[in-house]
This record gives C-alpha cells, sequence and structure tokens, in this order.
C-alpha cells in the first residue's frame, strides 16, 4: 500500500537569518537528523519551511521545527548551532508526546538494497539470513552485538555499514576500536612508539578499509581524523557522538572495558560490538565483558540488538566452516564427558 503524501507549509517568526542557521545547523545537519528519524523532507527558502512526509510526521516535524526556533532565542551568538544533544532530545520528546514510531527509510527495509558499496571486489551485500539480520540490527539500534565465529563477516559487514554511514552523512566519523591482547602469545618487547607497538592488533580493521575504500583515501581519511583506529585504552573519557563505532575482538576485553566501552556512546551515535566467545584470550580467571555483557544486558531489547552466527554462516574457504563445525562438535563430547 503506497503511503499518502502530505506537505506542511510553515513561517518561523520572527525572521533572523543568524537564528535560522543555528537551527539548521553546519551543512543542515540538524535538518538531516530529522529527515532521516521522522521519514520527511525538509524544504526551505528563508523562513519559510515545507515539510513532505505522511501527514502524521509532517505535522509532528513542523511543531518539533518551531519548538526549536524557540530554543535557538537563546543559543544566538553562543554556538554556531544546535547542540546534537538538543536535537535528539527534542526528538524524543516528540515520539513520546505524539506516540510515534521511529521511521526506517524505505530504501533500508527492501532487502538492504542501498548497502551497495563499490569495492574492488564488488558490491557488498549480506550472505544468508543471519547475516541479513545483523545489518539490519545495526540499521535499527543505536548498540548491536555480532556474536560468532571466525569467518561470518562481523567485522567486515560492521565496516561496511559504518562506510554507507559516513557516505550518506549520516555521521561524522568512524571510530574502530579493539583491545591490544595476545592471542596465547607472550610476543615481549616491541620496538618503535606507543602508535607503532599497537598497530599489529589493529591490522585487520586496516585490511577491511583498505579493501572497500583503497589505500589512498583511507589515510586521507585517517589524516582529517574522520577514521580514528585506536586501542581500547584509548576510549577511556572520551563521549562519542556523531560517530559510528565498532569494537573489534570484544571477547578480549574485561567486563570493566565492556562497561566503559558502552558508556561511551554519545547522541547520533551508533556502535557495534564483535566477537567470537570461544576464542576468549584472557587469562583463565579474567571472565569476557563479551560473554558478561550478553548476560547482563539480554533483557534490554529498546536500541540494543544481538545477533548470534554459527558455523553454516562462515563465508571464508570452505574448510573453515568445517574446522568450526569440528571444534564445536569436540567442546560438546568434552562437556558430556565432563559431567559424568
Amino acid at each position: 500500500m503506497t503511503t499518502k503524501l502530505t506537505t506542511v507549509h510553515l513561517d518561523l517568526v520572527p525572521e533572523d537569518t543568524s537564528r535560522l542557521a543555528v537551527l539548521c545547523g553546519a551543512f543542515d545537519d540538524n535538518l538531516k537528523q530529522i529527515e532521516r528519524r521522522l521519514g520527511v523532507e525538509i524544504i526551505y527558502r528563508n523562513a519559510h519551511f515545507q515539510v513532505v512526509g505522511e501527514h502524521r510526521y509532517a505535522q509532528a516535524c513542523s511543531d518539533l521545527l518551531k519548538e526549536l526556533y524557540i530554543e535557538t532565542q537563546t543559543i544566538k551568538g553562543k554556538s554556531p548551532s544546535l547542540p546534537d544533544s538538543n536535537v535528539h532530545l527534542a526528538l524524543q520528546n516528540l515520539f513520546a508526546t505524539h506516540r510515534l514510531l521511529e521511521v526506517l527509510p524505505a530504501e533500508q527495509e527492501n532487502d538492504f538494497q542501498h548497502l551497495s558499496i563499490k569495492t574492488k571486489r564488488g558490491v557488498i551485500k549480506p550472505r544468508g539470513e543471519n547475516q541479513t539480520k545483523y545489518i539490519n540490527n545495526i540499521l535499527k539500534n543505536d548498540i548491536s552485538f555480532g556474536v560468532g565465529p571466525a569467518g561470518t563477516g562481523k567485522t567486515y559487514l560492521a565496516v561496511a555499514c559504518a562506510i554507507e554511514a559516513l557516505e550518506r552523512q549520516e555521521v561524522r566519523r568512524i571510530l574502530l576500536t579493539r583491545p591490544a591482547v595476545e592471542a596465547g602469545e607472550r610476543l615481549g618487547f616491541l620496538p618503535g612508539d606507543l602508535a607503532q607497538k599497537v598497530d599489529p592488533y589493529l591490522r585487520p580493521l586496516y585490511d577491511a578499509l583498505f579493501e572497500m575504500l583503497g589505500f589512498e583515501k583511507v589515510e586521507k581519511l585517517i589524516e582529517r581524523n574522520i577514521i580514528e583506529i585506536a586501542p581500547l585504552a584509548y576510549m577511556r573519557g572520551r563521549t562519542l557522538n556523531d560517530a559510528f563505532v565498532i569494537l573489534d575482538e570484544a571477547q578480549n576485553t574485561t567486563i570493566e572495558q565492556m562497561k566503559m566501552f558502552l558508556t561511551r556512546i554519545g547522541f547520533n551515535s551508533t556502535a557495534v560490538i564483535t566477537g567470537d566467545i570461544t576464542q576468549i584470550d584472557l587469562p583463565r580467571h579474567q571472565k569476557s565483558g563479551l560473554r558478561h555483557a550478553i548476560e547482563v544486558l539480554n533483557g534490554v531489547e529498546e536500541g540494543i540488538s544481538f545477533s548470534f552466527f554459527v558455523a553454516d554462516d562462515v563465508v571464508r574457504h570452505p574448510v573453515v566452516a568445517r574446522i568450526v563445525k569440528a571444534y564445536e562438535a569436540f567442546e560438546r563430547q568434552a562437556e558430556i564427558v565432563g559431567k559424568k
């Protein structure tokens, strides 16, 4: 059934170009956020605005613009734009008072055809039901967990979604992080400064970026701090707004590290946490932060999602899937023997 669209007209008075600039934000970022979350289109010329969309959402958007324009009176001269937090909280209040649901854009509902990032290997699309659900969860939720064996595309698809969000100007930067934990080895002293010491641990994230964007573009984005790749320890004390954040190898976080990371998430940000709870490299007496988060957050439905992958979802060489299944069968048998 086709949704009937309507156009709502409004004039923001008194007309003040500086207040209008504060309302719209740099490059109309505030309006883009409102458009994305309400599923409407905002067209304006000076102080005259038109909102095109489903009637309830268009009218609600009109009310929101009037409310935010009133706020600009106190901000004018102090800030070039309404803070993201103000816009976000106003939207949250709007959803509650008007009893609206946040709109998922139509192109995100149709088998995720919007995820068509051209790379050297072609177009990236989800393979199988679990990958499709995983991408759906990332698009719909503020925090998404992807848990499963190696080779199921958890990190690769998360990076693809991050690049898509950046290119659509839904976020201003991408932040990729992982704990610097050795995989059962003791490498000893590593030469170089701190960045050079942790760089090997972050190499898989670089590899995914290079494959999708190319070496030169990635280097330019890193130089401009639009893409940041850092060890998890660097996250403490930060608040990450307007960002797409990916925590990779999360099974190697401690409980304290995972809580610290989850509480870094700011306004208009998306976080994806990926990991394989069968490959934990922490000391035996430490519980994995990922395993603990699954237990703690399992009952929290709003804004948080979990995607679980199995051996059949492995998209690497077929022998990898057979290896994963063999290890799973062996561990199940060992558990049965241990209980006897």
